[in-house]
């Protein structure tokens, strides 16, 4: 069984029995998971944002089960036509035993790409908390110069902390102003979650 497989066959037990799925997969695999949201979208769910969870920043993806009419519809549909998901039968919108998509599906993955990437970058790029480390971690520099008395070193990490931190944040501020305007121009719309963080949603019914 090919890698695309086992990620297939491990989804589609998922979706079979619960009403909300986490995909875990490291950040650097981001077009896998894109593929895989695009694929259970096909069978009833929707994406539904992420986490990166730990310090090595794995990236969780979240899929709801789509109480919506015609999602139900599509699912039903998809269910009957492709039998064999993860078995190595056909998958919509994806080339035969991988995760590869088709010409037709391509321009939708990409779209779930970008959406995810702006909400990772939202999740790391939370001002509030940057800006604390980087005032934090200068003043704990700060204090150690002083109490050990090695100001060579402690000093200019102690001026580079925060400036590394509102880098970061420039950095992720304008990442995100360019997927924004990406987002915006492929018809979708900014929202607040219930947490306060803007997300943008796509037009319903999507293709997928």
């Amino acid at each position: 069984m090919s890698q695309a497989e086992r990620h297939l066959d491990s989804l589609v037990r998922q979706l079979a029995t619960q009403q909300q799925v986490d995909l875990v997969h490291p950040l650097a695999e981001l077009k896998t998971s894109s593929a895989l949201v695009y694929v259970a979208e096909c069978f009833g769910f929707r994406y539904a944002g992420v986490r990166l969870v730990g310090r090595y920043k794995v990236l969780h993806v979240r899929l709801v089960r789509d109480p919506e009419p015609w999602a139900r519809q599509r699912a039903a549909t998809n269910a009957a036509t492709f039998t064999q998901v993860g078995a190595g039968g056909p998958v919509p919108g994806m080339y035969l035993n991988s995760l590869t998509p088709v010409p037709e599906a391509e321009a939708d993955v990409d779209l779930i790409r970008i959406l995810i990437t702006y909400d990772g970058l939202v999740e790391t790029g939370n001002r509030k908390q940057l800006l604390t480390m980087g005032w934090g971690f200068g003043a704990l520099f700060l204090l150690l110069a002083v109490v050990t008395g090695v100001y060579a070193v402690l000093l200019p990490l102690a001026v580079l902390m925060p400036a590394f931190m509102l880098g970061a944040l420039r950095v992720n501020t304008a990442r995100r102003a360019k997927l924004a305007r990406r987002l915006t121009e492929a018809g979708c719309t900014p929202v607040r979650d219930e947490a306060g963080r803007e997300r943008y949603v796509r037009p319903v019914p999507y293709t997928a």
